[in-house]
This record gives C-alpha cells, sequence and structure tokens, in this order.
C-alpha cells in the first residue's frame, strides 16, 4: 500500500558544504530508490529552538513523497544511525496536495513596513496629571 508522507531532517551544518550537500543527496536519493518524490524543499540553515551539542542552527530539508507503508521506518532508523543528522521526522499525509503554507517558509522581514496615516491607530490623548492633595497648614 502506498501512502504520503512529509519528512523533515535537519543536517549539521558545522560540516563542510560538500559535506551537507552529500548527506541531503544521500537521503534524497534513498527516498528515492523506496518511492517516489513530489517536492523537495531546502529551508538552507535556520535556527534551532533549542542548541543541539551546543550548536544554535541547522540545515533544514522538507521533502514530500510516496512510499510503501514500511519505508518510513528504515527512513528512521537511517537517521538515527548517520551522525550528519540532528534529527529527523516522518509524518504521513493525508493527501497528496503539498500545502501552501509549509512549502516555502515565508523569509524575515528585514525592513519595517509604514502604515499608512489612514490606517494608522489614533493616538490616545495624554493624561494630565492627579492635581495633588495640598497639606493644610496647622
Amino acid at each position: 500500500m502506498v501512502n504520503n508522507y512529509e519528512v523533515l531532517f535537519i543536517v549539521n551544518p558545522t560540516l563542510a558544504e560538500d559535506e551537507i550537500k552529500a548527506t541531503v543527496e544521500k537521503f534524497i536519493g534513498l527516498i528515492r530508490e523506496n518511492g517516489e518524490i513530489q517536492e523537495v524543499n531546502e529551508w538552507g540553515k535556520r535556527r534551532l529552538a533549542y542548541p543541539i551539542d551546543d550548536i544554535p542552527e541547522g540545515y533544514y530539508v522538507l521533502v514530500y513523497f510516496a512510499a510503501d507503508a514500511a519505508f518510513p521506518a528504515e527512513l528512521d532508523r537511517r537517521f538515527n544511525i548517520d551522525d550528519a543528522i540532528f534529527r529527523g521526522m516522518t509524518v504521513r499525509r493525508e493527501s497528496a496536495k503539498i500545502p501552501d503554507a509549509i512549502a516555502v517558509p515565508e523569509e524575515e522581514k528585514t525592513e519595517e513596513e509604514e502604515i499608512p496615516a489612514a490606517e494608522a491607530p489614533a493616538a490616545a490623548p495624554a493624561e494630565e496629571p492627579a492635581p495633588a492633595a495640598e497639606e493644610k497648614a496647622e
């Protein structure tokens, strides 16, 4: 039985660039041999949610594919064996349609967008300080 899957794996970014590419190609080739690749998205280096082995970044790769039901277990086993892979996760998808929101991550915005004056929220009026209570002289 053939199912649709997505796999996200994180490669150690401290490796040489050619070693990172070789690791990515190795796992994409493994998926290609055991199934049908629908889409490959190399996200590149991104900050991890928490450091792994005191390394704050990882090289992310997202692959959508269709394969036999037994293959994801073998893929996870190979992720665990390879020292170049920090983490890997395979998830079964219900439909063959690739989600648009996940396919390409939004790039971080470097410039702040200006809000037109007509759409800008009105400034709150400044409050006057309350008058100080006068002390009675006795």
